[in-house]
């Protein structure tokens, strides 16, 4: 990319968005939006002068090209962070090429995803070694071939390498099994070249879980995406206060476990002489079978105390501590054997570090709980504030961050965000969407639903849908706050109403999502991953109802633990934390409705706390200014004008 231009970063990027400028005519039907072109302009001052930008954008600013030009006609190294693969895959293979094109800056990009999405040379040849059976080893010699021409290694290529498939594990790495730089296929490792490429390229995109892995657990071996770059913007935004908790902290599964006592074991096959080592290796496996006991009797996540009251969790963390000890020495001695066999006493010794965390029972910024997971479960060490170490991370990487999203403020304070973050000397916009929510769309509040701990909540909330649904000829997507009510709803949708049905938990979310916009008439029932990331243009979508305020349930062990940190503090956890998370939550899920400027749409919000309660102004003041209709005739009347 060129250097600067003598004319001003922000007038040049404002100068491309004019009627007459480079976007206009190369891009047909390109219009730009006054919130859009207020975006790149304060986007261009933030990597012009440094510092930190925090906007908001509302749906339909066009915020991708708002950051885009700017960002190439910089000059500089930029990373950019998605919060999903499709989102990156978008923006890399549409978006950025697009925006290049039209201002006529040669660009080198980069795609850079996290390692399990690339095919591991060393990893796939033991798993052929290892194949016992002719269907497996058909699959794996198919691999090989495929290793042999391919040039990306993205195992997307295979066309089964979806993340259900148990070959995928036995052909990728882990940071916990990777070799790094001990590897005999290092220099032709297709995660070394990917990071090879993206340290050369001018703009790199990622996603947010590679960017924290990148910052935050320093992957050895492979090298950083962040050094070197002048600037970093992170796209959907809203997600990462939740990351960087998780980030930050630790984990130990009992799949952990058992993976590195098989890798373990593989790599000890081949030496033929080390009884300890084996035994020791057998004993890791035998402690985390004994573990998965005690998950069996955990339904929920749970702090480390309640677990520790369960039925055997005692013995089984001990013996797990034991095995895990008596492995790392038996290693130690034998590791300058084999290359595998270091690796795997390193591995052991970190899962030591995590273990000897979560059993750590001092008084400190950080919870201790577990979670149930499939067959087995996880120790998680989790900080209850992040705020100084992430702003102490990222200080010393780029000189210009930009956090964008569609929501991240309540009731126009950003305060949720940028303080969990440590953020709050950040440049602070807020941009209101371009779609004219008054006409587009109408609001309802139904009157007279119980409250909704109430247990005939969920059917109320049913019986007041099922005349929308008439009307409106289906198009509705249900949201729920839960598993529970979601399990009700499908429920009784399935014997009281005749549109086709799609409910999560029934099939992949891509696939729900493409059955329910082809059929027009559909109803989606959907919780937690529905309520954002998902974009249905046009009439299919005409009708969007939400059960209650999406309040963190209670008894999740962090928020719990971030709840009585405030309190101890004297804040107040209710209006800081719990009220604000809800808000964005809900503007998340609402969002769903209107995507285009040609979209019309109903949304239902039911929890009556929005009548009742004095936040509920408070509440329905940060979502858009649609019009209220004040009776289910009103709201029918309007579908009916929507349906097909």
């Amino acid at each position: 990319m060129n250097g600067r231009d003598a004319v001003p970063l922000e007038q040049r990027a404002v100068q491309a968005f004019a009627e007459a400028g480079a976007l206009a005519a190369a891009i047909e039907g390109f219009s730009a939006r006054p919130a859009q072109v207020a975006m790149a302009g304060a986007v261009a001052r933030t990597l012009d002068r440094g510092g930190t930008l925090v906007v908001e954008a509302g749906t339909g600013t066009g915020k991708t090209f708002a950051y885009l030009v700017p960002a190439l006609l910089a000059g500089r190294r930029v990373v950019i962070s998605t919060g999903t693969k499709n989102l990156q895959d978008q923006l890399f293979h549409r978006d950025l090429p697009r925006v290049a094109e039209a201002l006529g800056v040669p660009v080198r990009r980069a795609l850079l995803k996290g390692r399990g999405n690339y095919a591991c040379i060393y990893r796939s040849k033991r798993a052929l070694n290892d194949a016992r059976n002719g269907a497996e080893i058909e699959r794996l010699m198919r691999v090989r071939q495929w290793l042999s021409a391919t040039s990306s290694g993205e195992i997307a290529e295979l066309g089964f390498g979806d993340e259900a498939d148990p070959l995928v594990p036995r052909i990728t790495s882990t940071v916990e099994n990777c070799l790094g730089a001990r590897c005999p296929d290092f220099e032709r490792c297709h995660v070394v070249h990917a990071r090879r490429n993206a340290a050369s390229a001018d703009v790199v995109v990622v996603n947010h879980h590679l960017l924290f892995a990148d910052f935050v657990l320093k992957q050895e071996g492979f090298g950083q995406i962040l050094p070197g770059a002048d600037a970093v913007i992170v796209d959907e935004a809203h997600q990462v206060p939740e990351l960087a908790l998780r980030f930050f902290g630790s984990r130990l599964s009992t799949r952990q476990l058992l993976d590195l006592s098989r890798d373990t074991a593989r790599e000890l096959s081949e030496l033929g002489d080390v009884p300890d080592a084996a035994d020791a290796t057998a004993a890791v496996t035998d402690a985390a079978v004994a573990l998965e006991r005690v998950f069996l009797n955990v339904s929920a996540r749970t702090t480390a105390a309640a677990y520790r009251r369960v039925g055997g969790a005692g013995e089984a963390l001990v013996q797990v501590e034991e095995a895990l000890a008596q492995l790392f020495v038996a290693l130690d001695l034998i590791a300058d054997r084999a290359q595998g066999v270091a690796a795997a006493r390193d591995r052991t010794a970190d899962a030591q570090r995590r273990l000897a965390e979560f059993l750590d029972q001092r008084e400190n910024d950080s919870v201790r709980w577990v979670e149930p997971l499939n067959n087995g479960g996880a120790l998680h060490t989790t900080p209850i504030r992040v705020e100084s170490r992430y702003a102490t991370a990222v200080s010393a990487q780029a000189t210009s961050w930009v956090y964008t999203s569609a929501t991240l403020a309540a009731g126009g304070d950003f305060s949720h965000f940028t303080g969990t973050l440590g953020l709050d000397d950040a440049e602070k916009v807020q941009l209101e969407s371009p779609f004219d929510y008054a006409r587009q769309s109408r609001m309802w509040l139904p009157q007279g639903l119980p409250d909704p701990n109430d247990p005939t909540f969920t059917d109320a909330f049913v019986d007041t849908l099922l005349p929308l649904l008439e009307a409106s000829q289906g198009g509705a997507f249900v949201l729920c706050t839960s598993h529970r009510a979601l399990k009700r709803v499908a429920q009784r949708l399935q014997r009281e109403t005749c549109f086709p049905l799609f409910v999560q938990g029934e099939n992949d979310r891509a696939t729900l999502l493409e059955g329910f916009s082809e059929s027009g008439r559909a109803v989606l029932v959907g919780a937690a991953s529905f309520w954002e990331g998902v974009d249905v243009r046009g009439s299919a979508l005409r009708l969007v109802a939400i059960d209650r305020l999406p309040f963190a349930a209670p008894g999740d062990p962090v928020f719990d633990a971030r709840i009585n940190a405030l309190r101890q503090s004297g804040g107040q956890p209710f209006m800081q934390l719990q009220l604000p998370a809800a808000i964005v939550a809900l503007r998340q899920g609402s969002g769903r409705l209107i995507r285009d400027q040609t979209d019309l749409g109903l949304l239902v919000l039911g929890d009556p706390r929005l009548r009742t309660r004095g936040y509920g102004r408070t509440v329905l003041d940060s979502l858009p200014p649609m019009t209220r209709v004040n009776s289910s005739q009103e709201a029918q009347d309007w579908l009916r004008t929507l349906a097909p």
